[in-house]
């Protein structure tokens, strides 16, 4: 896929709390009827809706949006007896949004810009280096370990370098405003760059024995 195959508009799931990254999948439950409505659109054509974090949380439509959200591509759909709509949807390159489209919808959609991201649609897979991560895993498993997460490392050793730090930046227990500094990183060396860096704070609070939030 390339940036002129992408579609120009892009129907928004506003969501609090909630960040995914290209090269990620990950599973939605949708029950909001105007999602519903989205995600049947969506299914009728080309299954692809924008994921994009409100910088505070409100239903109305005049949502106040971060600039920055990331396309994905449904990959599951099933329905539930109660109505509900369960999908996997794959990030796959990220957008600035440029100007809310009017719809006759309940849900938003916005004309996108895509022109900074491309190379979030690089097919090409980078040898992973270990030492390029070795102090960010350790300082991770520490930080996993303090909150009761748990992840299966070796599998995630297996990945490319860009679906390993991008799948670390989407599961690591940071705040959604630094999961969305990650989100706008230029790019894969300078997301690597802010994880240690945002690490160091909180590792800086586990060796110091504070309680971290």
């Amino acid at each position: 896929m390339k940036i002129i195959d992408l579609p120009k508009t892009v129907p928004l799931f506003p969501l609090s709390n909630f960040i995914i990254f290209p090269k990620t999948t990950v599973p939605l439950n949708i029950f909001e009827p105007r999602y519903i409505d989205m995600i049947n659109d969506a299914m009728k054509s080309d299954k692809l809706i924008g994921i994009i974090q409100p910088k505070s949380s409100t239903n109305n439509q005049n949502l106040d949006l971060h600039n920055v959200g990331c396309l994905g591509k449904i990959t599951r759909f099933e329905e539930t007896e109660d109505g509900r709509y369960m999908i996997d949807l794959k990030g796959l390159v990220r957008f600035k949004i440029v100007q809310k489209v009017e719809l006759n919808k309940k849900y938003i959609k916005y004309q996108v810009d895509f022109n900074n991201y491309g190379h979030d649609l690089n097919d090409k897979k980078e040898e992973l280096k270990f030492s390029d991560l070795e102090l960010i895993f350790r300082d991770l498993k520490t930080l996993f370990e303090k909150r009761g997460f748990v992840i299966n490392w070796k599998d995630l050793e297996k990945q490319s370098l860009d679906e390993i730090i991008n799948a670390l930046a989407m599961a690591s227990p940071f705040s959604l405003e630094e999961k969305q500094v990650l989100l706008e990183a230029e790019n894969l060396n300078i997301r690597k760059n802010k994880i240690a860096e945002i690490l160091r704070t909180y590792t800086h609070d586990v060796f110091n024995n504070t309680t971290i939030q």
